[in-house]
């Protein structure tokens, strides 16, 4: 069993236009590793060319702050992009992605983090869907977008030979051990079936644990595009 007290969590956070949630993510996030006892982490904040203020809010609030690497894109890049830039910069033990809007809870890190810490896998993703009796809906996007992320998530499985729930999630954690045994080549959201795909490859099982989700909607500020979907597919065709 990994020592909680000793091991070193890595949070990489892209964002792309998130004023209005950021500081919030980041205060649930602090509030979250407090709760559990954790003193020993790093916040690594990747700026993805946002043109709303995110990146003056980082530099004024937690770039000269303990704890805390900020990273800036000229241009948007994407997410994949974002957490390729943080991983040329990590030093934890345990690395976990976190999305910088507030559809995904930080209370939710000790049920991820147990099973790397008691040596039982390697990764672990937190599922929106697993043990859920209904989703949330709101609305035909919505339905278009849990439609699509389940008929990805079977096409995922088939390929990767996994038995995943919600492979598209933002919530993954590694250890560092097998974080670096993989070369991140996309630059989307195409960032989640390739890490899906070669975890796969390597013969890792992916295990998965519920998390909570308030997911939002596109005037909220969601991002994801049906494009992507498309995506999606080709980029788990591409590395199986």
């Amino acid at each position: 069993m990994i020592d909680k007290k000793k091991f070193k969590l890595s949070i990489i956070i892209p964002c792309y236009n998130e004023k209005n949630t950021l500081t919030k993510l980041i205060n649930k996030v602090l509030s979250s590793l407090s709760n559990y006892n954790l003193n020993l982490y790093e916040i690594l904040i990747v700026d993805d060319g946002s043109t709303d203020g995110t990146a003056e809010i980082i530099k004024q609030n937690f770039s000269k702050k303990n704890y805390f690497k900020t990273f800036f894109h000229d241009k948007n890049l994407g997410k994949g992009a974002a957490i390729k830039t943080a991983k040329n910069f990590l030093s934890g033990d345990i690395i976990i992605i976190q999305d910088a809007d507030l559809e995904y809870n930080p209370d939710d890190y000790e049920n991820l983090l147990k099973p790397i810490l008691n040596e039982d896998f390697k990764v672990v993703y937190g599922s929106r869907v697993l043990n859920k009796k209904r989703y949330k809906i709101s609305g035909f996007s919505s339905k278009i977008r849990i439609l699509g992320n389940h008929f990805l998530t079977i096409i995922s499985n088939i390929l990767n030979k996994q038995k995943l729930t919600d492979a598209h999630t933002c919530y993954k954690v590694f250890h560092k051990d097998l974080f670096d045994l993989i070369t991140l080549e996309e630059n989307d959201f195409a960032f989640c079936p390739e890490v899906t795909s070669k975890i796969s490859n390597l013969g890792f099982k992916i295990y998965e644990v519920p998390i909570s989700y308030n997911g939002r909607s596109y005037q909220d500020g969601k991002k994801i595009k049906t494009i992507d979907a498309f995506r999606a597919l080709k980029t788990l065709i591409k590395y199986r």
